[in-house]
């Protein structure tokens, strides 16, 4: 279901930007503005640590790791 979005005291500079962009992907500023919103608000999910970790490639051995003193 569409929602309608107002928005209010958008400086003149950012308007017409948001115009320019539009013409240049030969929309309308609102479709452009809604593609903004839709890319900026649809953002992959991040991922846990244990992803992280688990994609990390497998080098050295666990005497690589081993704490040296002096």
């Amino acid at each position: 279901m569409a929602t309608n979005l107002v928005v209010r005291n958008v400086e003149p500079e950012v308007a017409q930007a948001l115009k320019e962009a539009a013409a240049r992907h030969g929309r309308s500023a609102e479709a452009e503005h809604r593609e903004i919103l839709r890319v900026a608000l649809s953002r992959p999910a991040r991922r846990t640590f244990k992803d992280v970790l688990a994609s990390m490639p497998d080098v050295g051995t666990d005497e690589d790791f081993n704490f040296r003193q002096g």
